[in-house]
């Protein structure tokens, strides 16, 4: 039997379905957590063939010691992996210090997790990138910002999401990131571009060949729903756009992808810019594993499929058996906390009874970025898709002043 270990199997909580299906699949699947034993959704439990809580999963020694354990009693790894973003240097470390090689390598973090590492590879598949600047000083900066004018954007070179990720105007408020900026971060800066975001996301087979292909499209910026506290809207796109398609298996192929769940980002410019023209797609970041939250849920709701077995079934046969069915729209509204919407939360999912297929208080770990309720549902056409998004964030009359 082969054996499978999932780091922070937990969380997100809708990961469980990816060890129920694994195991579905006759792996044996050994979870690392944080979280007492008692406390897994049942689901979970049920689909773990053994749990070892470590006390923290910052703790690389906790879990370097568990993985030994687990070792010691069922015999080699063939899998290190959590599907997430956080966790994603972690899982290196431990497939490089235990020589399992199913996965990424302590040597491939630098195109993979830095931005800055990412345009190489991006460049080499023939997709356009931004032009940027390490933060260093005044003087640096100042050069860059000459020749590429404001505003720009700074965030973390190596970054979970949009955290610590600032569009800066002037030099009144380059000064203040400069002296406020934490020193032991590095900064990437990068000329400002003006576009909606369209993703490619898939699932490669372990000799980089797609399985399963679809994409999402964030018409609002992350960064301004983090910093402004503002509602999250994004939707998977009832058929993935052909230029979109071919730009993420041209990335996957620089990127030397295989055998992973991936989201990577895009810019779809809505202006003529220096970039390129209005409409083109340009490079904006990888991301080796699903995107966060119910996205996996929502390409599952979008084409009428489990995305989880497809996964699976590519760990376990490097093929799938699960079929795509018919498609649709699935949007993401992500309502924040104390706005005075038009309708009450009861009152859209009355409206929209027949199209919603989940309703769920989102983790506050990642309400930041998505919001705190959250309502997902699918439409046959983009103009529902459109109604069901004006009604999710309508304010009353008597709120918008």
């Amino acid at each position: 039997m082969r054996n499978f270990i999932f780091i922070s199997p937990n969380f997100p909580t809708n990961y469980w379905h990816f060890c129920r299906e694994l195991a579905n699949n006759g792996l044996r699947v050994l979870g690392i957590g944080d979280q007492p034993y008692d406390e897994l959704l049942p689901e979970l439990r049920d689909s773990l063939y053994e749990y070892y809580k470590v006390d923290s999963l910052e703790n690389y020694e906790e879990v370097y010691r568990a993985v030994a354990f687990f070792i010691s009693k069922y015999g080699r790894i063939d899998w290190i992996e959590s599907n997430n973003e956080y966790w994603l240097e972690r899982d290196a470390m431990l497939r490089t210090d235990y020589h399992i090689e199913s996965g990424w390598q302590v040597s491939d973090l630098g195109r993979i997790k830095y931005k800055s590492g990412m345009k190489e590879y991006y460049q080499a598949a023939g997709i356009r990138t931004a032009r940027y600047h390490i933060v260093d000083n005044l003087e640096g900066c100042t050069a860059f910002i000459r020749e590429v004018g404001y505003p720009v954007i700074v965030k973390p070179d190596n970054g979970v999401g949009a955290n610590h990720t600032y569009k800066l105007e002037d030099e009144t408020e380059l000064w203040a990131f400069l002296n406020e900026r934490d020193q032991n971060t590095r900064f990437i800066m990068e000329e400002f571009v003006t576009a909606e975001v369209n993703s490619y996301d898939a699932i490669i087979d372990q000799d980089g060949n797609p399985l399963f292909e679809t994409g999402n499209v964030t018409p609002m910026s992350i960064m301004d729903i983090v910093n402004n506290e503002d509602n999250s809207l994004y939707y998977i796109v009832k058929n993935l756009a052909e230029d979109v398609r071919a730009a993420g298996r041209a990335a996957v192929k620089s990127f030397g992808v295989k055998g992973r769940f991936v989201h990577f980002e895009f810019f779809r410019l809505t202006k003529d810019q220096y970039m390129g023209k209005k409409g083109d797609v340009v490079a904006l970041e990888v991301n080796m594993r699903p995107s966060g939250g119910f996205s996996p849920d929502m390409m599952n709701f979008a084409n009428s499929t489990d995305v989880y077995k497809i996964w699976a079934d590519m760990i376990a046969f490097n093929r799938s058996t699960k079929p795509v069915g018919q498609h649709y729209f699935c949007g993401f509204a992500g309502r924040r906390d104390g706005k005075p919407f038009l309708l009450s939360d009861e009152q859209l999912a009355e409206k929209y009874a027949n199209q919603i297929r989940m309703m769920e208080r989102m983790p506050d770990a990642l309400a930041g970025a998505m919001g705190n309720r959250v309502y997902i549902a699918v439409f046959a056409t983009q103009k529902g898709l459109d109604n069901f998004y004006a009604d999710a964030v309508r304010l009353r009359e008597d709120a918008k002043d």
